[in-house]
């Protein structure tokens, strides 16, 4: 596979997942973007706003396994990675796997369940791998944790923590569909629902060859000094208490890669930092107490740096060469 291969895989992808999921078509490039560049993703919106249907939508498209967890306050670290049990059979221990264990996990209402049992995916989201009873198992490839939180209900919630924020590539907010989309919605699932007869169209060997690819994806030393000043300015702005740590800038540099190709170029321009900046920083950034820790000012201060920050302007031939 080759790096101008990846478009064409992406595009029958999205094709796909177009034919359940209304609109939403940046939503979908950037799951593509978490998917190739072996990130996660948290999507946050009010309930009924489309987050499992769209994970699901993404999970069916690929060939691999899919499974779904439902977090609640009473569910424990085990249930999602798995026990070691007695077989009385066999006379010795088993292991018996979670649901962790899978291609796609679909993590719904990850802040419901307690920090013990959210904690319990760190290890897996950054490292593929879990350790139980002192020995360490390895998780599929390829491996994406999609997980949908409710950001208005607060009862009976546990907010995600920074450090397990800081292990998802994306933070995404659908937001209400347009009233076209609307009405489009309503005559595609009247008559049933279109999900149930998606078809797979792409291996998890085909998604283990792009992510093992699209590193190779140029960027030259001006845009890559460009988006160091963005992570920088995010450390020092008034009104930031925490800005983006070195992990942050390297998710950054993966999606905006992925991000490219995803526009049909092996090389990397300034408007790719500019489009990924707000669901790759925006979750990494902790604003000051006064000003309140809504996404709209945290998105109103990633538009302030990006304006305030300069754009190298050489000439696109030299950003080709990388």
């Amino acid at each position: 596979m080759e790096l101008t291969d990846i478009q064409q895989f992406t595009d029958k992808v999205k094709a796909n997942v177009q034919q359940v999921v209304v609109g939403q078509e940046e939503t979908i490039d950037l799951l593509l973007v978490a998917m190739i560049s072996s990130g996660h993703v948290l999507l946050e919106d009010v309930p009924g706003t489309g987050k499992t249907l769209m994970a699901k939508s993404l999970a069916k498209s690929l060939s691999g396994q899919f499974k779904r967890i439902q977090f609640t306050p009473d569910l424990l670290p085990t249930d999602i990675t798995g026990i070691h049990f007695y077989s009385q059979q066999k006379s010795e221990f088993e292991f018996r796997a979670g649901p962790i264990f899978t291609n796609v996990l679909l993590a719904d209402e990850i802040n419901r369940a307690t920090p013990r049992t959210q904690s319990s995916l760190l290890e897996a989201m950054e490292e593929r791998q879990v350790t139980i009873d002192g020995n360490t198992h390895q998780l599929r490839s390829p491996f994406l944790v999609i997980a949908t939180q409710n950001p208005i209900e607060s009862q009976g919630t546990f907010p995600l923590p920074e450090a397990q924020l800081d292990r998802f590539l994306l933070k995404i907010n659908l937001g209400y569909p347009s009233r076209e989309n609307g009405l489009e919605i309503l005559k595609r699932f009247k008559d049933g629902n279109p999900l149930e007869t998606l078809q797979s169209i792409v291996s998890v060997d085909d998604v283990v060859k792009m992510q093992s690819i699209y590193s190779e994806v140029k960027i030259s030393d001006d845009v890559l000094r460009y988006l160091m000043d963005v992570i920088e300015e995010t450390r020092s702005h008034d009104h930031v208490a925490l800005g983006v740590s070195p992990r942050g800038s390297q998710a950054l540099l993966k999606a905006v890669q992925v991000y490219a190709l995803l526009q049909g170029r092996t090389y990397v321009i300034p408007d790719d930092v500019k489009q990924m900046a707000k669901p790759v920083l925006g979750h990494r950034i902790v604003l000051r107490q006064q000003i309140g820790v809504q996404q709209g000012e945290i998105d109103k201060v990633i538009t302030e740096i990006l304006a305030k920050v300069t754009v190298p302007t050489e000439k696109e031939k030299e950003w080709v060469k990388g």
